[in-house]
């Protein structure tokens, strides 16, 4: 996600203003250390997500303070227990499982606040979109988990390849498409599903990234974003 940083989730935040965020998936903490900044500059709150993180946690949590609420667990996990947030990035464990039901659990939080709040979720073009990707996948309940293979993948190719290939060293399912397989498949599973009428734009570069926003939301909100992603050169 961090490749969207300057020409999309910068002005993104300016737009919407949010006060707290909730991202998960940090890796090396590109994004988070912006997000904190951010965060920081306003006197808001961050809270990242991710069962291991790549960088030096405890040197992150000093530095920021009450800033960050680092939490190194699993997300469906750690989402019931944050009662409010304004925005969340999603680009954690890539699979239809684990995507549908963070948003679900958005949904449940927006039940409880009024207010549904910004969502981010890189990976919805190809490889992920229609095809699981897994980090861990004895976190995933068996009959929502596809079958799997560390091998690598090429666009246009359902099945993965002997040898090489894109992000070859991943749990990757062995076959693209189909019923509840990948990211784009679970936002599409959830919108149909949800009560809250959402408004999605999108960008195709860097492996895809969706905005979710909701219909009613200010026109202003909606048309920035437009213009934010119209103008962003990706």
């Amino acid at each position: 996600m961090h490749r969207f940083w300057e020409r999309v989730i910068k002005h993104v935040l300016i737009a919407t203003r949010p006060k707290t965020i909730v991202e998960i998936g940090s890796f090396t903490g590109y994004t988070t250390f912006k997000l904190l900044q951010y965060c920081k500059h306003i006197g808001g709150r961050c809270f990242v997500v991710d069962p291991s993180p790549q960088y030096d946690a405890a040197l992150l949590c000093k530095h920021y303070g009450d800033v960050v609420n680092l939490i190194t667990k699993f997300s469906l996990e750690v989402l019931p227990s944050i009662d409010q947030y304004d925005m969340i990035l999603i680009d954690g464990d890539h699979n239809w499982y684990t995507v549908y039901h963070e948003l679900k659990q958005v949904e449940q939080m927006a039940g409880k606040t009024g207010r549904f709040p910004v969502v981010l979720l890189h990976d919805t073009d190809w490889p992920y979109g229609y095809r699981d990707m897994y980090y861990f996948p004895e976190s995933i309940p068996e009959e929502f988990r596809k079958p799997y293979a560390a091998k690598g993948m090429k666009p246009g190719q359902s099945e993965l390849l002997d040898n090489g290939g894109f992000n070859h060293i991943a749990y990757n399912a062995v076959y693209e498409g189909g019923q509840r397989n990948g990211v784009r498949s679970a936002v599409k599973d959830f919108m149909k599903e949800s009560s809250i009428k959402l408004k999605h734009y999108e960008l195709f570069s860097n492996n895809g990234l969706m905005i979710l926003i909701p219909e009613e939301e200010d026109p202003l909100i909606h048309a920035q974003i437009t213009y934010i992603l119209d103008s962003s050169g990706l």
